[in-house]
């Protein structure tokens, strides 16, 4: 049996993943491919309970190293227990997010560094990264209008100043100049039914070939 692929999308806050990453896996699995949606930080059992400590507006106090480590945590857990078990079943995993984000959110965002966040990841995935990683692009105004128009809840990361999320995004030119090779880019500005179909044609042509 040949194992499945692994596919992540990315992108700053209110770029869309969720709904777009979730629409193509829909429309793939009414057309007969072994797909399965998961996200991060979660995705399981224990990692959704991280998950809640790292969004948590409450944990103000939280230190960006501890941030680092939960998401690494969290990450770890869904790997082995979702992610690699699918994988070699032949199932095709589509997850919202994966190491990337941390690179740019805890790495440039925190101002961790790309390096030491990589290095907490190592151990955590042991190599085990995407084959390819759809990266949805929004400027990152537009993003946080569409957060504050579309949510009633922010979450802890949500609610971070403009100029964070400015980092962010230069954290992830940073992670697309690095892995230029894996990334499909994706203009996220645009009306999500655009979005959405240009995504489900680049994933459609990873599994067809």
């Amino acid at each position: 049996m040949e194992k499945g692929l692994f596919i992540t999308f990315e992108g700053p806050d209110g770029s869309g993943k969720t709904t777009v990453s979730t629409a193509v896996c829909h429309r793939l699995e009414k057309e007969g491919y072994p797909v399965r949606y998961t996200r991060e930080p979660g995705g399981s059992a224990i990692a959704e309970q991280i998950r809640g400590v790292i969004l948590d507006p409450e944990n103000t106090a939280m230190d960006a190293r501890t941030e680092a480590l939960l998401y690494a945590a969290s990450r770890r857990q869904h790997l082995v227990e979702k992610v690699l078990p699918a994988l070699e079943e032949g199932i095709h995993v589509i997850s919202d997010r994966f190491v990337d984000s941390s690179l740019a959110y805890q790495g440039t965002g925190r101002q961790i560094g790309i390096e030491e966040v990589f290095a907490i990841n190592q151990f955590a995935i042991e190599g085990h990264m995407p084959v390819k990683t759809i990266y949805l692009d929004v400027d990152p105004e537009i993003g946080l209008e569409r957060i504050r128009k579309g949510r009633t809840y922010l979450d802890r990361l949500d609610q971070e100043s403009i100029e964070f999320h400015e980092r962010v995004l230069e954290g992830y030119r940073e992670v697309i100049h690095r892995y230029a090779d894996r990334m499909i880019i994706i203009d996220a500005n645009r009306a999500p039914e655009e979005v959405i179909e240009d995504a489900y044609r680049a994933v459609k042509g990873l599994l067809d070939a």
